[in-house]
């Protein structure tokens, strides 16, 4: 993945580092050009040589000032086309019609993952482009030493191979602490907004105490997790500030030895000092460097993990016919609480299912195609939905969830998010999302916030399912779609709903009695499997159990 991100923006990486070693370059020829200025025009007097000696250190400086701008700008766009591609990649990964990347990952750590580590995989464009201008650097600044005194030179050239060593050595605990690091803050990013998300229910249940205190227990592993990997910055830093003041106090030591014996001039002298100086800037670019590259390879490996997420669901190259007629047929269908279930919707029936919440919820995730049976085989108008492409079924097999979110914007953009032709008018009365459009400042064209936190719950739910309504699809499975609006309400949506979908194939799975009266059959699901059919009323006289569980 890191190597795919460089390789991905290789010329503009390339022309920066090419641009910032030109400017470490320039920077050590500084101190040797100063070196020549005494030598050559100080120590004699001639004012001549001062001045050209003088332009060319100007020329230098030019040269030096014009790379480093334009380095270092090559090097951003490189870093921030990286994040921008790797963002764009999991993304289409998160959203990828076969799923399976949010499995065991909260919604707010793959936010984190898309965001915080997608930026320092880029950034690691920024460490090269420096990491090689530091390298240009002391090697320019070893051959300098070389040209001013062959020992010298040698302890520059032959010191740095070992001090790059040490150097990946020291970044390798700063790798694994800064991935667990990353981990703990996405976990606890995604914790955070799922409360935020949910304050209005846990609110309701009085469950704020257990909430905080689970963010609580979060954020202190979060926040340890960050400490260990503090400190293992702090001894990274350290230590490499502990060898390179060696590294640059043993250059200091054997310059002045060799000045001190007369085997290096004055200018000499100046230029190993100044060199020696300098090279503490690339010595130091190389310790900041190895430490963005391991934190660079810790959030590399997080966003590989993402991306190699096997899919939920089979791929299928099938095609829907031009006319799906709507007719469902799940046979022996097993997947978490559902156990050999067998039902049949036929084209255009609306067909309630009462079902406990967790067979509930694994049924709408086939029907879905957010998961494949275990065992079984789900068909629509006779074609498995196994050998079809998932994003084509859902064209066709529209699940409403009851805790569908709202889009920021208007309440009209929201129920036309998907809307056929003249289906916004017929969707928004049949859900009663007219009367709240009516209630609203500016109507359907008042804005509402994110998620819409604006409305009430029993608002979002009708403006909800108005745009499920208004989409039109043949097959519309609704789940719990009235749980929050009063029982007249309730039953004015319910012939809305029969009215609005008559001739097209309805699923409703909810409890409802009012949605339960309106369906043409209702299916009891007991244990994972259909234990009794039949007519609301019928199956209200007729069967305790499932008496029991619409009406209590």
């Amino acid at each position: 993945m890191l190597k795919r991100a460089i390789t991905g923006q290789w010329r503009h990486s390339a022309g920066g580092s090419l641009l910032a070693a030109g400017h470490q370059v320039g920077e050590a020829l500084v101190p040797v050009v100063i070196g020549v200025v005494i030598d050559k025009a100080v120590s004699t007097g001639d004012s001549g040589a001062l001045l050209r000696w003088v332009g060319v250190l100007a020329v230098v400086f030019a040269v030096l000032s014009f790379s480093y701008r334009f380095s270092f700008r090559a090097a951003e766009r490189a870093s921030e086309q990286a994040a921008h591609g790797l963002r764009i990649e999991l993304t289409e990964r998160v959203l990828h019609p076969r799923g399976g990347a949010e499995h065991g990952r909260l919604p707010g750590e793959l936010v984190n993952i898309a965001s915080g580590d997608a930026k320092r995989v880029g950034a690691v464009h920024i460490a090269l482009t420096a990491g090689v201008a530091a390298l240009a650097g002391l090697v320019a600044g070893g051959f300098a030493l070389l040209w001013v005194s062959v020992p010298l030179g040698l302890v520059v050239l032959l010191g740095i191979p070992p001090l790059l060593l040490l150097a990946h050595l020291l970044g390798r605990p700063l790798e694994r602490r800064s991935g667990t690091e990353q981990e703990r803050a996405a976990h606890a990013s995604g914790v955070a907004a799922d409360l935020i998300s949910g304050l209005r229910v846990l609110k309701g249940l009085g469950a704020e105490a257990t909430a905080v205190s689970r963010y609580r227990r979060t954020s202190r592993d979060s926040l340890a997790a960050t400490l260990r990997a503090a400190r293992a910055q702090a001894w990274h830093d350290g230590g490499m500030l502990a060898l390179t003041g060696v590294f640059i106090a043993v250059v200091a030591l054997v310059g002045g030895r060799l000045a001190a014996s007369g085997d290096i001039t004055v200018g000499q002298l100046v230029a190993a000092v100044g060199l020696a100086q300098f090279l503490l800037t690339p010595l130091s670019i190389l310790a900041w460097a190895n430490g963005e590259l391991a934190q660079g390879r810790a959030s590399a490996a997080r966003i590989a993990a993402v991306l190699a997420t096997p899919p939920a669901v089979a791929d299928g190259a099938g095609a829907l016919p031009a006319q799906v007629r709507g007719e469902v047929r799940l046979r022996n269908v097993s997947h978490g609480a559902l156990n050999d279930l067998s039902l049949d919707v036929a084209p255009g029936e609306m067909l309630g299912i009462v079902a406990e919440p967790t067979a509930a919820t694994a049924l709408l995730r086939v029907l879905g195609r957010a998961a494949d049976p275990d065992e079984g085989v789900i068909t629509l108008d006779g074609l498995p939905f196994s050998e079809l492409d998932p994003a084509a079924i859902r064209t066709a097999v529209l699940v409403a969830e009851h805790d569908a979110d709202l889009f920021e914007g208007t309440l009209l953009d929201n129920v036309g998010a998907a809307a056929a032709p003249d289906g916004i008018v017929p969707a928004m009365s049949a859900a009663s999302a007219d009367e709240v459009a009516d209630s609203l400042p500016e109507g359907s064209g008042t804005a509402l916030t994110e998620r819409g936190r604006s409305l009430s719950g029993g608002q979002r739910q009708r403006v909800a399912l108005a745009r499920a309504l208004a989409a039109v699809p043949p097959v519309l499975v609704l789940h719990d779609p009235t749980t929050a609006v009063d029982a007249v309400t309730e039953a004015r949506i319910a012939a809305g709903i029969r009215e609005a979908r008559a001739g097209r194939t309805t699923i409703i799975v909810a409890t409802s009695p009012a949605l339960l009266a309106a369906a043409d059959r209702v299916v009891y699901v007991a244990d994972g499997t259909v234990v009794t059919e039949g007519t609301h009323a019928d199956l209200v006289h007729g069967d305790d159990a499932y008496r029991a569980t619409v009406l209590a």
